[in-house]
């Protein structure tokens, strides 16, 4: 064998002492660039889980809104645009009677003057649900009621109640040509009140002292935190007399010789509907549908009631009850027609 030939088997049988490390090497780079991926394609696979599970809950909660929406979807009876020729007007007065209500002075107002000047009103029927509330905000509905049937004096105004009809809800019906009750329905409480607490007791108890500051000799008048005094509880018996009368004499103008002379008609005193029409609180027995029907001669009813809409009246309802619970602790509290 020649020395050429000797010394090439040779080299064939040397190892190659770098081919295995570049092997390792590009093992460990593939495996990296496998974890790089899997870990990327992991995070994509989590983002849209993610993604899928917002839509989920989103699509959810829109179910629910649109559930809650058709839930309390206003009454069976089509809005001003649904209906052409003559028909008879409704405008809702229901829930406490106060200026962040549905029953604010403005709303039902509001609702009143459309159903007036529509040229296809024949009669307006005022559905009534409501224990009461603010002297002011009742008496703002009964001065534009007379206001709106002296200027329409074709066109009727009647009261229709249904469950509750009782102090400022009842001065607003007052206003109107004739009321309509169910015989069930609760009628009266034609008086006048203002609530509050008092602490006095309570604090002497825990040791806490009262520091109150003012500049007036009345300025902390019915503190609900101080003792009461008989002066400040005097005062308040005039002021509650006097909405009191302001109340009585609206409720004669409105009802004039239809009352009874009966002894509890201004105590505050409630009745059913049926005793109510034998005091001469209202005029007869009806729904809303008999008046519509068989008194202003028109079936077809327009719903001329003014709605907020759907977060509106959410937050307004969370706003009320916030100032229903605040108002425990002011001083004085407020007169309300409940």
């Amino acid at each position: 064998m020649s020395e050429k030939d000797s010394s090439s088997e040779s080299s064939k049988k040397k190892p190659v002492p770098f081919e295995s490390s570049d092997n390792t090497l590009g093992e460990q780079d593939d495996w990296h660039r496998n974890l790089v991926n899997r870990l990327a394609f992991a995070s994509i696979n989590e983002q849209r889980r993610a993604r899928r599970w917002n839509v989920f809950f989103k699509g959810l909660l829109a179910l629910y809104l649109l559930a809650i929406l058709l839930l309390y979807w206003p009454g069976d009876w089509p809005k001003v645009d649904k209906l052409s020729g003559k028909h008879t007007a409704l405008v809702e007065l229901k829930g406490v009677i106060s200026d962040e209500s549905e029953a604010s002075a403005d709303t039902v107002i509001a609702g009143l003057q459309d159903a007036f000047e529509d040229t296809n009103t024949a009669g307006v029927i005022l559905r009534i649900n409501s224990p009461g509330g603010s002297p002011v905000q009742a008496g703002y509905i009964y001065n534009e009621i007379k206001r709106l049937r002296k200027k329409y004096p074709d066109t009727p105004v009647y009261a229709v109640v249904t469950d509750l009809c009782a102090s400022g809800g009842y001065y607003v019906a007052a206003a109107t040509d004739k009321i309509y009750v169910d015989k069930a329905s609760i009628v009266g409480s034609i008086g006048v009140l203002m609530n509050s607490f008092g602490f006095v007791g309570s604090m002497e108890k825990l040791g806490v002292e009262r520091r109150l500051y003012t500049a007036g000799e009345s300025k902390g008048f019915l503190d609900p935190f101080s003792p009461s005094k008989e002066s400040d509880i005097g005062h308040v018996r005039v002021l509650l007399e006097n909405i009191h009368q302001q109340f009585i004499g609206a409720v004669k103008e409105g009802r004039g010789e239809r009352l009874q002379d009966h002894p509890d008609l201004f105590t505050g005193l409630i009745w059913t509907g049926e005793e109510s029409l034998e005091l001469g609180l209202v005029d007869a027995i009806g729904s809303p549908g008999y008046v519509a029907r068989e008194i202003i001669g028109e079936e077809d009813v327009v719903d001329f009631s003014q709605e907020p809409d759907l977060l509106e009246r959410l937050t307004d309802r969370i706003g009320v009850a916030l100032a229903r619970g605040l108002s425990a602790f002011t001083a004085g509290g407020m007169a309300t027609l409940r």
